[in-house]
């Protein structure tokens, strides 16, 4: 069972426990003591079974169980020893009362005195028990002081309501210092949480105060002019918005560029020069370009609010970068982009060693959905295409959803050449598996092409897709091309390929070492209060910074401790996986800029600070993003240029 089951199972325990200690106590409300002890019975056994999980989950790091062993566990432990004490003694002298009664009204009125004391202890566990799972669900990561008085406070505030609903008068005194107690203990639970919110420096983040006066990231531009014999690409995309129509003849209301879904495809040789010059006609919200996975020199990196303003109606803004990675790419807005994305604004980007083109296919293939229907391109259905056999073929998936697919090329064993635009080292040959893209994540596969049907599916849908077709004959394999491939296995990247030499790994000292604890709960967000999806407690605008020096290496631990995938973009970067859930990769190195971080995951990943600027860092679930989880990662000396929304 991995850590992300386990969680699950912990919590579902957590909620077993909850029913059972409420149970119980609302069968002793309702004088029906068997069922009573035979309730408590199950929720004490659950109580244990809870406390074994929380000590099994630990196993996978204190991330998981910081809340739990702090505040949950505790106060679990509290309420059952209370009743267990309490409230066993009277109930089970209730049942033996019930047996050997007679029916004699004495017998009855001693049982009705005894419930009040068994109802109330058997309830205060329930309370315990349901605070406890409310700070998991709501408060998550960290755990804290203000989170541990706010679920004591509403035990200790629920027990004299109970105990005043059944009928049994507290002292005034004692339920008035009971009362003031309570709500001295929410508020200072309260004051903390308020506290706790307030930005301030996270585990490993240092602030560093520079001497010189800081650089604007606006500075940090490409080139003007290319190296002498490189030429220059010249591109002009249009942001408006656009009826498309889709290969099945479907209409659909999209923003786009130059009016086309998925946008012009831009091309470019290693030592050109990339100008693209995007102009907005009627995209309100405006409108940059974020070329995703490419390293760009930070004022290239269209992210308003750190390196410029969003384009506005009307607008224009020219982009500029060397061709210096070789690779596919894909660039998308990053103004409002969890709306953007979704609605159109986005395209491909190639990078190819000189003279790398020859006879053969090279197709990019971006997956995206529209309304819930999955599109190759702009194919709804299937993209059909006529090969020779022999021809060598490259398919460059691309991601550009917010969540994760599962692709399956049938009819044809191949190889995986490359991810996020990184080439492999020794990829061989697989056949019939899965391939899971994160979001935003690219596969190059690379295979000549048979005398076959190949056909390339998304998700398992047999509806649409990309098949190729054998030029002459009529080709095998209407098997291949409608295969079922649902159970086929799906291939681990980190088990891929050939291991070789990198210039980082595991035995370096790092400069810096954060850590990201991915979770969602109840935080303050720009002051006011927000279920969010958060890093380390917090959520954006108000996550720390972190900071680095130029030159400095830096390590990354990347913890999800949500029910929720979160694929982990960084901006201006590429990173090399270290390890995943502690074992180290050994394929090839994988140097990548979007990764999927499962539930229950930990990723360690590392890089060198080589582009100065101030980064974007976020989950590339867009929604996610939006509803809080990204933070900013920046250099020393570096200043935000402008104000926007991401």
């Amino acid at each position: 069972m991995n850590t992300g089951q386990l969680n699950a199972v912990d919590l579902l325990i957590g909620v077993l426990t909850v029913a059972g200690w409420l149970g119980s106590g609302v069968a002793a409300a309702a004088r029906r003591h068997r069922i009573a002890l035979a309730l408590l019975a199950a929720a004490v056994l659950a109580s244990a079974a809870r406390v074994a999980s929380v000590v099994a989950l630990s196993r996978a790091g204190w991330w998981f169980v910081a809340e739990k062993v702090v505040i949950g566990v505790p106060l679990l432990i509290a309420g059952t020893a209370v009743a267990l004490v309490v409230a066993v003694p009277r109930l089970t002298a209730a049942v033996r009362g019930a047996e050997s009664a007679t029916g004699s009204a004495p017998a009855t009125r001693a049982v009705a005195k005894a419930s009040p004391a068994v109802v109330v202890p058997v309830l205060s566990a329930g309370y315990a028990a349901a605070a406890g799972l409310l700070v998991t669900v709501l408060h998550g990561h960290p755990a804290t002081w203000g989170a541990g008085l706010v679920a004591t406070a509403l035990v200790g505030a629920a027990t004299p309501v109970t105990w005043q609903v059944l009928a049994r008068p507290v002292p005034s005194a004692v339920l008035r210092g009971g009362t003031a107690a309570t709500v001295a203990v929410a508020m200072a639970g309260a004051a903390a949480t308020a506290v706790s919110a307030v930005p301030t420096a996270s585990p490993g983040t240092t602030h560093h105060h520079p001497a010189v006066e800081a650089r604007s990231v606006s500075d940090l531009r490409g080139p003007a002019t290319p190296e002498p014999g490189r030429a220059v690409r010249r591109y002009t995309l249009t942001a408006r918005t656009a009826t498309i129509t889709l290969s099945s003849g479907r209409r659909v209301e999209a923003w786009t560029f130059d009016g086309q879904v998925p946008g012009p495809h831009l091309t470019a040789e290693v030592g050109d020069l990339v100008e693209v010059t995007l102009r907005n006609a009627d995209i309100g919200v405006g409108a940059t370009l974020h070329w995703h996975g490419y390293d760009v020199p930070a004022g290239e990196d269209g992210v308003p609010g750190l390196t410029q303003d969003a384009v506005r109606p009307g607008q224009e803004f020219v982009y500029r970068f060397r061709a210096n990675q070789v690779g596919t790419y894909w660039y998308h807005t990053h103004s409002m982009s969890h709306r953007g994305v979704r609605m159109g604004l986005y395209g491909t980007l190639v990078v190819m060693a000189p003279r790398a083109t020859g006879p053969g296919l090279d197709v990019s293939v971006p997956v995206h959905t529209f309304g819930g229907t999955v599109v190759f391109g702009n194919h709804d259905q299937f993209d059909e295409r006529r090969v020779t056999p022999g021809v060598p073929v490259r398919l460059r998936l691309i991601n550009t959803d917010s969540r994760p697919h599962r692709f399956t090329l049938a009819g044809t064993a191949y190889r995986i050449v490359a991810i996020d635009g990184g080439d492999l080292s020794g990829p061989t040959q697989v056949n019939r598996v899965g391939l899971h893209l994160s979001a935003g994540g690219r596969y190059d596969l690379a295979f000549a092409m048979p005398e076959a049907v190949v056909t390339l599916l998304a998700d398992g849908d047999r509806g649409r897709g990309l098949r190729l077709w054998p030029a002459r004959g009529t080709g095998a394999g209407p098997d291949a091309q409608m295969a079922d491939t649902s159970g086929w296995p799906d291939l681990d990247p980190t088990r891929y390929g050939t291991a070789g030499s990198t210039p980082i790994d595991a035995r370096n000292r790092f400069d810096r070492d954060f850590t990201l604890v991915l979770d969602r709960g109840l935080t303050l967000a720009d002051g006011r209060p927000r279920f969010a999806f958060t890093v380390n407690g917090r959520a954006h605008p108000d996550i720390p910074t972190q900071y680095v020096r130029e030159g400095d290496l830096v390590r990354l631990a990347i913890v999800n401790r949500s029910f929720a995938i979160h694929p982990w973009h960084l901006h201006g970067h590429h990173v090399l996986v270290l390890a995943r859930d502690g074992r180290p990769p050994t394929g090839s190195p994988l140097w990548l800029d979007t990764f999927d971080v499962l539930p229950g995951e930990t990723w360690q990943v590392a890089f060198r600070a080589d582009n100065p600027g101030v980064w974007a860092n976020h989950c590339h679930d867009l929604d996610h993003a939006e509803a809080g989880m990204m933070l900013h990662l920046a250099y020393d000396g570096i200043a935000t240029s402008s104000g926007g929304h991401h």
